[in-house]
């Protein structure tokens, strides 16, 4: 195995992919699998790189001493007038071909400095123009390391160019055919993209391997558990449920009517309906188009349960088999996690996702080991996270609501249900409506799809989340009107801060030069990105959890405070999130460096201003 030439802690010269400038740098590790070092540059950008794209900081300033040892004006005046062009000074006579080597070697540094020159402008790291909007003056941030080494290198081959230009002997039409050439070279190396070396998920989240493990088993005993405890009349948490048959846990005809919901959903996703959009550039370059037709499947899906309605269809069944649905959706989502981690042993190592690529197993397969599982055009992650399980949290909403009525022979729903309903309805068709904004979430861009996702998206959602609307209907609850008004004002603030923080970052994340964002200041990274530190995102650094957690709670409140059952998601929901923005922390430090440093000093609170 060979040995490594650059020791951790090491500042040296490495080449900035794609192109052929090199920054100054400090090695970070290095893997001795793939043979790359992890390096560091200045403005905390960290990528792995070839030993051949590294090099010693002693072999550039030897290099500068070289390219400045007298200036071209000097080198110019000492040649004697009287002497032909085609020889050389006396004592340092040559023969033709050692003299055609060296203008051969001259013309090649001079074309790789013109290069340089031209990927420079083409491939260097961007930096947003931080105060472009605002009238500030730009960040000054930047590596310039290579720039000055190009600087002092570049004067004298450009008077050896003119020189060699001057006595040439070759024909023009030589001139001409190599300059043809090398315009064609030049043109394909500045459209050539940046290649970036897939590596291996070194830091493990959500306990490692154990972990992950556990939490296979965990998050469906935890639903199981849950749904239980709602069914007793005494939902305490020391009365604890006896566990039912396993018999009575299983219905084929169940898992019938969920496999209909599913494929209909699906029918509705296909549908040529809806504009298509591109989805945030992946790590190879390239952007996945999406089908933006949510609301059009939720409009249709309401007329289907219209209909089913009409012809007087019992969709309080939903509640009568509420737990025998939910067995079958996990069934469902443990057999698709298993198809998604085999056909992940065949994906291009480019579609892998880069928090879900360890090599191990149970932790893959748990977090997700491809980034965008496809069967044709077909997204698999985004179908499920928006459509089966969101719309069904609305459908079982409104069974929950008709056997309560059934139940307790209302003829009209309590108001504690109807709040809930309004409630968790509005968020749903909201998220429906900004159908596009998922594109830009963690989800979709960094979490690879496996179990996790597909446990979350067809079971959690669906069965955990309209928790409340299942408490009431066994435990009704009443509640006055002020009290109504003062939880529909609170949920109403939720809902602002969450939708108006979004919809802040989605717009400046899609278009930073909008002239309707020129009020929003913002701090520039080495990825080309920006960081808002106005608005909702200069009052806290995650507003869009503030405002769910305000919603959450809101929600919860019209089931009382007889049991803690009903608020448990909205303390599921803070752990979560919680949780959430320390991986958000730590992926944003990685990925901006300094930049996120001095964003963190600018916004000092996470999520509860003045508390975290």
């Amino acid at each position: 195995m060979p040995s490594r030439k650059f020791a951790d802690g090491e500042v040296v010269m490495g080449r900035w992919p794609g192109s052929v400038l090199y920054y100054e740098v400090q090695v970070t590790s290095y893997d001795d699998v793939a043979h790359l070092y992890t390096v560091k540059y200045k403005d905390g950008t960290e990528l792995a790189l070839k030993e051949s794209d590294i090099r010693s900081q002693s072999s550039f300033k030897h290099r500068k001493s070289q390219s400045s040892s007298s200036s071209p004006s000097r080198r110019s005046s000492s040649r004697s007038r009287s002497r032909s062009p085609g020889r050389p000074a006396r004592g340092r006579r040559r023969s033709a071909s050692q003299s055609r080597e060296h203008k051969d070697d001259k013309k090649k540094t001079i074309q790789e400095t013109s290069l340089a020159l031209l990927v420079l402008v083409l491939f260097k790291p961007s930096e947003n123009n931080t105060k472009r909007y605002n009238g500030e003056p730009e960040s000054t941030e930047k590596n310039d390391t290579s720039c000055v080494i190009l600087e002092q290198k570049l004067k004298p081959d450009l008077e050896v160019k003119r020189v060699l230009e001057q006595y040439s002997l070759r024909s023009r039409k030589d001139d001409k055919k190599k300059e043809e050439i090398y315009s064609e070279k030049k043109t394909f190396v500045a459209v050539k993209p940046i290649e970036k070396v897939p590596t291996k998920t070194k830091e493990l989240e959500f306990g490692g391997r154990i972990g992950t493990f556990m939490m296979v088993f965990l998050l469906p005993a935890t639903v199981l558990y849950l749904l239980l405890m709602c069914k007793q009349d005494d939902p305490s948490l020391l009365n604890f449920p006896p566990l039912p048959a396993l018999e009575s846990l299983w219905e084929g005809r169940v898992f019938g009517v969920f496999l209909l919901w599913f494929f209909l959903q699906a029918v509705f996703h296909l549908l040529p309906v809806g504009k298509v959009v591109e989805g945030l550039p992946l790590s190879n370059g390239r952007k996945l188009q999406y089908r933006i037709n949510g609301l059009y499947a939720f409009i249709l899906t309401a007329a289907a349960i219209g209909v089913l309605l009409y012809f007087q269809f019992e969709l309080h069944y939903l509640y009568d088999h509420f737990l025998q649905f939910a067995v079958s959706a996990a069934v469902f989502s443990l057999a698709l996690s298993i198809y998604l981690y085999v056909r992940s042993l065949k994906a291009p190592e480019e579609e892998l996702a880069p928090g879900g690529n360890s090599g191990y197993f149970i932790y893959d397969f748990f977090t997700g080991h491809e980034l965008n599982p496809r069967i044709g055009s077909f997204d698999l992650k985004y179908f499920c996270e928006l459509r089966p399980g969101l719309i069904g949290w609305v459908v079982i909403n409104l069974a929950m609501l008709l056997a309560e009525m059934k139940i307790h022979n209302l003829s009209v729903p309590s108001l504690s249900m109807i709040l809930v309903n309004s409630f968790q309805l509005l968020y749903v068709v909201d998220a429906l409506w900004n159908e596009e904004a998922i594109l830009t979430t963690m989800d979709i861009t960094h979490d690879g799809f496996g179990f996790m996702l597909a446990f979350g998206d067809l079971v959690w959602v669906p069965f955990v989340y309209s928790l409340q609307a299942f408490y009431l209907v066994g435990h009704p609850t009443t509640i006055s009107w002020p009290v109504a008004a003062a939880i529909t004002v609170l949920n109403c603030i939720g809902y602002y801060i969450f939708r108006s923080a979004n919809s802040q970052k989605n717009n400046f994340r899609r278009n930073p030069a909008d002239p309707k964002l020129a009020n929003l200041k913002f701090i520039p990274t080495a990825t080309g990105k920006g960081l808002l530190v106005t608005g909702w995102w200069g009052f806290v650094r995650h507003p869009n959890y503030l405002g769910d957690i305000i919603m959450a709670l809101a929600w919860s409140l019209p089931c009382g405070f007889n049991h803690i059952l009903p608020y448990f998601y909205v303390i599921y929901f803070i752990c979560l999130l919680v949780h959430r923005e320390a991986r958000d922390e730590h992926h944003c430090k990685q990925k901006y460096g300094l930049a996120w440093e001095r964003y963190c000093q600018r916004v000092p609170y996470r999520i509860f201003p003045y508390i975290y």
